[in-house]
């Protein structure tokens, strides 16, 4: 670090030279125009050396987390809003317990390395569900990657004809939530299926799954080119996880003409 030299025979403003050396220090958060309306501040507030020292420290702390979690949201290829959940009508879900709902946005179960399962018919809101968790635990600071599942065994099933299986298959066995949406909307390939068992396997009580799947557990063993596979699969995914159950009328309508 090269560290500007005091003019001799001037005395510095201790302000600017504290902000000085927090620029020094690489704190971003004093870009710009920041950095001399903080000074402006703390001469008209009369704060002291030690709380304007401590402005600039949780400045740049709340830079740092903000900055964190964008990359945390672009990652996730989630794409949302904060507010999933405000106006979601629970009322038309007789078996999904709103409580339940918004005591898993406290991401305990992240912490716990514990799945969440939505089951249920197409246009019930599981996918609402999924990604407003997915949100919650991005903001909380852990990785999450969204995917449809069809399309994310078909990306590694391609990785296995250019070389990247092992890369691409890290990519979804190391984040904290790996979201698996519209699972059993269309059948898989028989050696998509093992990557699928692979994947939950390797994830097992090391990181959660959020799982959307458009059939019963019952009816899973269609997807799989064995009973014996499924059944593997399953129990590995629901495991202490937590099961949500979708009931009730679509929240889609046809459109009127």
């Amino acid at each position: 670090m090269t560290t500007r030299k005091r003019r001799k025979g001037k005395k510095e403003d201790p302000l600017e030279r504290l902000g000085y050396l927090a620029k020094e220090l690489n704190l971003t958060s004093l870009s710009g125009e920041v950095f001399p309306r903080l000074i402006e501040e703390a001469r008209e507030k009369g704060l002291s050396y030690s709380d304007f020292a401590l402005n600039l420290l949780e400045l740049e702390i709340r830079t740092r987390e903000d900055r964190r979690l964008n990359r945390n949201l672009k990652r996730s290829r989630l794409g949302i809003g904060r507010d999933l959940l405000e106006d979601y009508d629970f009322s038309r879900r007789p078996k999904l317990k709103p409580q339940v709902v918004r005591e898993l946005l406290n991401c305990r179960w992240v912490e716990e390395k514990r799945n969440v399962i939505c089951v249920g018919r197409p246009g019930l809101g599981k996918t609402r569900i999924l990604r407003a968790l997915g949100r919650a635990a991005c903001d909380m600071g852990f990785s999450v990657y969204y995917g449809i599942t069809a399309e994310i065994l078909e990306d590694l099933q391609a990785s296995l004809a250019d070389g990247t299986f092992k890369k691409v298959f890290r990519r979804y066995q190391k984040p904290d939530v790996l979201i698996l949406d519209e699972f059993g909307y269309e059948p898989f390939a028989p050696k998509a299926t093992s990557f699928l068992f692979r994947l939950v396997s390797l994830r097992h009580g090391s990181a959660s799954t959020l799982l959307a799947a458009n059939t019963g557990f019952a009816g899973w063993k269609a997807f799989f080119p064995s009973e014996a596979q499924a059944v593997a699969t399953v129990d590995r995914l629901v495991d202490q996880a937590t099961i949500l159950h979708f009931t009730g009328k679509s929240f889609r309508r046809p459109r009127e003409d």
